[in-house]
């Protein structure tokens, strides 16, 4: 097959913290991949994600499949014309089992959120996540790494270099900031605290979002936090067995959405309904409405493009599903 015959597909995860892009060919690999912050701008960092990823190709790869993940997975599908949208476990253990197929826990931690993906012969048959208490994710570290002044990116470093952590008390943020200033004020190294948050973002993870669950070697750690190799040693140190950490960490979930593409499209026929490179230079809003029609009250979602209404969601009843439906609010 020919580089100009060869099928590419694309998958986008956008999260509360980051938008992913990765684009994969016939044979799972990844050929490109984008990761940004969404900045609570989850339309214009999908555009912003698949313009950078257009740059980065520097010609035209022709997409046979699109698929859309993460928490804003039905507005990311909308706006790229995706052939498929699941949740975002899914998209990150097919994306994990495609890099080791006997993966049997997955950790992910992100920036405001984390969750733990339990797998038995190639099937996701537990999960949990934790969206509500930061002491378990990427925030908490970032927030203390502004505390201590240390940049982030050498956070994990620090960590390696110490043997002796320093008791955090980890259950909170509130707590933990509290601790860690009255470490300081005792005369503890930096390096020292460091390794201790680490530890207590560990314990608090596991307290948390692992309660309960059985962890079971081989244990792939994916997420932005994965880059900090201080949080690795923490979880390494805590199961006495060594954790994964992919190429591609930071981008599973939409190199998950890719794969989910790739099943689509090998299961019918037709061409994707993807709607092309050019997404970037479309103009796309979103507004919303309250239903007055029963007491459901009923919040309705609208996605404009170039002012045509091309989706809207959020009718318990259906009253809204047909887009041909006179809406309140004027384009």
């Amino acid at each position: 097959m020919t580089e100009a015959e060869e099928k590419y597909y694309l998958g986008v995860d956008v999260g509360s913290i980051s938008t992913n892009v990765a684009l994969i060919n016939e044979e799972r690999e990844v050929v490109k991949s984008v990761y940004i912050r969404t900045e609570g701008k989850p339309i214009q960092s999908v555009q912003k994600g698949i313009q950078l990823m257009r740059e980065k190709l520097g010609k035209h790869y022709e997409i046979a499949g699109a698929g859309a993940t993460g928490s804003a997975r039905r507005l990311t599908g909308v706006l790229i014309g995706a052939d498929i949208v699941r949740n975002e476990i899914t998209a990150h253990a097919l994306a994990s089992l495609n890099e080791r197929t006997d993966i049997q826990t997955i950790i992910e931690i992100g920036g405001q959120d984390s969750k733990i993906i339990i797998i038995r012969n190639g099937v996701a048959v537990d999960f949990a996540m934790n969206t509500v208490c930061a002491a378990g994710t990427g925030s908490f570290l970032d927030q203390q790494a502004r505390r201590l002044n240390v940049p982030i990116e050498e956070f994990g470093d620090c960590a390696l270099k110490s043997d002796n952590a320093v008791a955090i008390a980890g259950r909170c943020t509130v707590f933990a900031e509290s601790d860690m200033v009255h470490k300081q004020q005792l005369g503890h190294s930096t390096n020292d605290i460091i390794k201790g948050l680490s530890e207590a973002l560990v314990r608090n993870y596991l307290n948390n979002v692992g309660k309960g669950k059985e962890i079971l070697p081989p244990v792939m750690f994916q997420g932005g936090v994965a880059a900090n190799l201080g949080i690795k040693e923490s979880f390494e140190k805590t199961f006495g067995y060594k954790v994964i950490i992919p190429k591609n960490y930071d981008v599973m979930g939409a190199i998950g959405a890719a794969i989910l593409a790739q099943e689509t499209m090998r299961k019918i026929s037709g061409e994707s309904k993807f709607y092309g490179w050019d997404i970037p230079d479309q103009k796309f809003n979103s507004r919303g409405f309250e239903c007055d029609g029963c007491p459901n009250v009923c919040e309705i979602v609208e996605i404009r493009q170039n002012n045509e209404l091309i989706a809207r969601w959020g009718s318990r009843c259906g009253k809204w599903d047909d887009l041909e439906a006179e809406s309140p609010i004027k384009a």
